[in-house]
């Protein structure tokens, strides 16, 4: 995929910030405080389960228009006014939405240049698909709406429309400048192992929610670091670059790196491959998104060349963690397993942090239920919503039904939540 060269300007770049107050949220109003006024916040959604960060945020921000899936709209008039009247600011009155189409409604927000999807799910579909329609660039860190939507979304992208704002996606397409196409040989993905990297199946039956979220590279929400657990994030990324770069499934790898330096890599036809590598930190990635295809100057550290490192890298352990088989498989397939892989893996993810299954229930239930699927009718927008809905009820199925073999009735619950 090429990415579009669109011109500069002299005024700021304008944002609609979906997912404001989660982990990709925070970090890019970081990157806009510090861009010197590159970057205009116009419109801000979150879930609503923290409305007080999200009322400071629409202060800090000035954005025109706010919007919450749950809680009272009421209530966060109440708050942003509060944050105001502490900041000594006067009349600030942004546009309020409530509901579950405040973010889509969002995403086709007239005075956007870029939306950044920084959801977490496939909730996060609807928003991509109403940004594109808009025809606003998006900078995709929610995978989950590519990978849900397959066709549907991809057929609605012109070129360049859709800019990745995963670590590995942003790096695999900064390494792709390097070439054409046609020379491209492979996509190598790198992966951290996450925290049980090096344990065999056996030893990790018994682990638990807390240690499945003790990831030790990056601090991300909890599903996505369960996800990276599994590495079921890893599958989801395989999917992500193949949609992405239009590169066969058979042409991407993954290899474990755990010192996540190098984000990916690709491999040209002659031999050469071509990584990018930076400390791990998500703010590059997202100003990378934000303002491409230019660079935000100091967005993050570099690395330090004058300090001794190494780098290690080694393949991934399939028998102990077959997600990422699973998910190229499910690719595979096409047409709606993804979706139905996706959903299963979320209902997996939360009954795992409910206390009501093992850590590897996760992806033997992702396995089951993909098993089970047939799929029915051309992809859509109706085939995708009906197959997501099939998944997650076929998992919640089986998961309540106490027939897996390392479900832990009195297992310690998580701590799943809304961002």
């Amino acid at each position: 995929m090429q990415f579009s060269q669109n011109a500069g300007s002299d005024r700021p770049r304008r944002i609609v910030l979906l997912g404001s107050t989660g982990s990709i949220g925070t970090q890019a109003l970081d990157v806009v405080d510090a861009a010197g006024g590159r970057f205009e916040v116009v419109a801000l959604a979150a879930g609503g389960s923290n409305l007080e960060l999200l009322a400071r945020q629409a202060v800090r921000t000035k954005a025109g228009a706010v919007g919450i899936a749950r809680g009272s709209g009421h209530e966060l008039r109440r708050l942003i006014e509060e944050a105001a009247h502490g900041a000594g600011i006067t009349g600030y009155s942004p546009e309020l939405l409530a509901g579950d189409e405040a973010a889509a409604t969002l995403a086709a927000w007239p005075d956007a240049d870029v939306v950044l999807n920084g959801m977490t799910g496939s909730i996060g579909l609807a928003p991509t698909i109403a940004a594109l329609q808009a025809g606003h660039t998006l900078a995709l860190a929610n995978k989950e709406s590519l990978i849900v939507g397959g066709e549907v979304v991809t057929s609605l992208a012109r070129p360049g429309q859709i800019v990745p704002v995963d670590s590995e996606h942003s790096a695999l397409a900064q390494c792709l400048r390097s070439g054409t196409a046609d020379e491209v040989e492979r996509l190598v993905l790198t992966a951290s192992g996450g925290p049980f990297r090096g344990k065999t199946r056996t030893e990790l039956a018994d682990v638990t929610p807390e240690q499945a979220l003790a990831h030790p590279t990056w601090n991300m929400g909890p599903m996505v670091t369960t996800n990276s657990a599994t590495l079921v994030n890893k599958g989801l990324e395989v999917i992500e670059a193949h949609l992405l770069f239009g590169i066969d499934l058979d042409r991407i790898e993954a290899v474990v790196h755990p010192q996540s330096v190098i984000h990916s890599m690709v491999e040209f036809i002659d031999g050469s491959t071509i990584a990018q590598a930076s400390p791990p930190d998500m703010r590059l990635p997202i100003a990378l998104g934000m303002a491409w295809p230019e660079r935000v100057r100091s967005a993050a550290h570099p690395c330090d060349w004058s300090q001794a490192a190494s780098w290690t890298f080694e393949p991934l352990d399939n028998e102990a963690f077959p997600a990422v088989e699973l998910a190229k498989e499910s690719a595979r397939r096409g047409s709606t397993y993804p979706a139905v892989y996706n959903a299963a893996n979320e209902e997996a993810v939360m009954a795992f942090h409910a206390g009501r299954i093992g850590f590897l229930d996760i992806v033997d239930t992702i396995a089951a239920v993909l098993d089970e699927h047939v799929p029915t009718g051309s992809m859509s927008m109706d085939t995708v919503l009906k197959a997501e809905s099939w998944a997650r009820n076929r998992a919640r199925d089986r998961l309540g039904s106490g027939t897996n073999p390392t479900v832990r009735d009195n297992a310690a619950p998580g701590n799943i939540r809304g961002q």
